[in-house]
């Protein structure tokens, strides 16, 4: 079996333009579309919206590696790291705020040139203790020849099934310095591109121990933020990914099998991006019908109890709002509780959901 690394003009490679350019230039379209309503929105609503996609960002690249985090977690330190007032900020792992400051160096510092010396940081952060799981691994530098080949396998122990087998170690430094080159001097790329390719070639090369995937989809977000010339994120392709993940490896595992021509990943690839894009509606309207009910609110002159439960309602309270739920996040008594929330009723932002007696519900308006 040759892996496309083997192959003799590695890594030039090559792609179907008049395929791909139609669907590059509809994502481009619809980025310039989603940018541009962003911008109505004002400068808090954008924060919100920015917040809940880098979010989703963290939580689904790491789901894809098998590793499921705290979204509140990851929110809180996203949010005090970005300076946003948030309600409900929860103590954070170590683990936690090492991805999130990858993601916000990739994103916030999009600018900036990826080095060594930067993809070294970004996987000190993943490894802050120097162990994946129970295994020691070298962290903040290239794999080693000592930690044997780099395969990817699928299956039970003595009938694995290796479906890719990245370079050997000793290629590493040639191989990293090539792909950091191409990065950031080949400038007529356009980013969004460059960043289907980027990706691929990264985890082709699989240069670290651990955290590969990772990595490559930050190196995705950072090009991405170049594509838009903009530090805030609005969709998340980690996301995508994560729900289109089984494809997302046959596509690689294709391509890392296959010729130079990358074409089926990129089709993919930006398949996937416009996916993500189509979802952004969503994320949308939760943030406008959040401004929609504080417009309300502040017309209505709430209290601040009332205040203190709008915006736990708001940011992703489990379950549906009861008398007693009420008592304990805003500390009163029941009878104050059923007297804000019969208030916040005439205002039109609570309702009350069907069923009665003890089982009495409150669900915000949508």
């Amino acid at each position: 079996m040759q892996y496309i690394h083997e192959i003799l003009d590695w890594p030039k490679f090559t792609w179907d333009e008049k395929k791909l350019s139609p669907m590059l230039a509809d994502v481009r379209h619809k980025q310039g579309i989603l940018l541009g309503r962003m911008q109505g929105l004002g400068f808090p609503l954008r924060n919100e919206a920015s917040l809940i996609t880098l979010t989703a960002d963290v939580v689904k690249s790491s789901a894809i590696e098998g590793e499921f985090l705290d979204p509140e977690q990851v929110r809180s330190s996203i949010a005090r790291r970005l300076g946003l007032e948030i309600g409900g900020m929860v103590e954070v792992s170590r683990d936690v705020e090492g991805i999130v400051e990858m993601m916000l160096d990739a994103t916030q510092r999009y600018s900036e040139p990826l080095t060594s010396d930067r993809l070294f940081g970004w996987h000190s952060l993943l490894f802050p203790t120097g162990r994946s799981g129970r295994f020691k691994i070298k962290v903040g530098d290239w794999r080693t020849p000592e930690a044997g080949a780099m395969q990817i396998v699928s299956g039970p122990i003595g009938r694995e099934n290796i479906h890719f087998e990245a370079p050997d170690a000793e290629r590493l430094e040639l191989e990293m310095t090539n792909f950091l080159s191409w990065f950031e001097t080949n400038q007529n790329l356009d980013p969004v591109m460059k960043a289907g390719i980027a990706h691929f070639w990264f985890v082709t090369i699989h240069p670290f121990e651990d955290g590969n995937g990772r990595i490559g989809r930050a190196i995705v977000d950072l090009l991405l933020s170049r594509a838009e010339s903009s530090t805030e994120r609005f969709y998340s392709m980690s996301s995508q990914i994560e729900t289109e993940r089984k494809e997302y490896y046959l596509r690689l595992e294709r391509c890392q099998r296959g010729t130079l021509d990358i074409t089926i990943w990129l089709e993919w690839f930006l398949e996937c991006l416009d996916h993500a894009l189509a979802k952004t509606a969503s994320t949308l309207s939760g943030v406008i019908q959040k401004a929609r009910i504080w417009e309300i609110a502040n017309i209505a002159k709430v209290n601040s109890r009332q205040q203190i439960v709008l915006n736990r309602l708001l940011d992703g309270f489990q379950g549906n709002l009861t008398t007693s739920k009420y008592s304990k996040l805003a500390k009163c008594s029941e009878d104050t509780a059923l007297r804000d929330i019969r208030a916040l009723m005439d205002t039109g932002i609570l309702i009350q959901n069907l069923g009665g007696g003890r089982s009495t519900s409150y669900s915000i308006t949508h």
